[in-house]
């Protein structure tokens, strides 16, 4: 499984150091920084032994060039969210590994602040939380990483496993066809003005559950081209 950890608008220059630390620890090697134009050298201090981590990260103005060529995109998320339901982790690793070897997996981490927007939780097909007790409101960003890589590493090194799901499309190509389905879902005015929001976010939901493949894709091409002209 190829694992991609991606922080979108990390503020904190030490948590992208330790985020390193922790990939290097669970043998992860690929991070994607968006909003982020260059490394502090605070990040380089507490990577401590993952400067080649560092060294390697790539950086992104926006997340959909984040991720687009990903394949599965998996969030994390600390707030229970109306059209975007959630998983536990570890429901949500189960998961990634029904998916074949060659399969690019994005780990989404949101901002330390405020976590992941409605609008970046569109980027993902899955969403997952992880358990912690109610008086404390969330998890540091390093530890939320942390968590997540351990669960991955734990499941993929003790379990012999078979995948069960095709490769999907990559996730430039699901997204570029939800797109086209709203489109047509708002020429026969399914979706209007008055539930554009609420329907957008539960059809990027419902498609990225699908984790699209080339086949599905072509199938309900067809099936909404022909419920349009109807």
């Amino acid at each position: 499984m190829k694992f991609t950890v991606v922080l979108v608008h990390p503020k904190n220059p030490e948590n992208i150091g330790l985020v390193a630390r922790n990939m290097k620890n669970t043998g992860l090697e690929k991070l994607r920084l968006v909003g982020v134009k260059r490394l502090e050298q605070n990040s380089y201090v507490t990577a401590v032994h993952a400067r080649d981590i560092l060294e390697q990260a790539r950086f992104y103005p926006d997340l959909s060039e984040a991720t687009a060529d990903l394949d599965v995109i998996f969030a994390s998320t600390s707030k229970i969210r109306k059209n975007f339901p959630s998983v536990s982790l570890k429901d949500a690793v189960e998961k990634m590994f029904q998916f074949p070897a060659s399969t690019k997996i994005g780990l989404l981490f949101g901002s330390e602040r405020t976590g992941l927007t409605s609008n970046e939780l569109r980027s993902s097909n899955f969403r997952f939380m992880i358990p912690q007790a109610t008086s404390q409101p969330s998890y540091n960003l390093a530890s939320a990483v942390l968590l997540t890589l351990f669960h991955i590493f734990s499941y993929g090194r003790f379990k012999d496993i078979e995948a069960t799901r095709e490769k999907p499309l990559s996730r430039k190509e699901q997204e570029e066809f939800i797109r086209l389905i709203l489109h047509k879902l708002e020429q026969s005015n399914f979706i209007h003005s008055t539930n554009k929001r609420h329907m957008t976010e539960m059809i990027y939901d419902l498609f990225g559950r699908f984790a699209l493949t080339s086949k599905d894709r072509k199938l309900l091409l067809a099936l909404f081209s022909k419920a349009v002209r109807k």
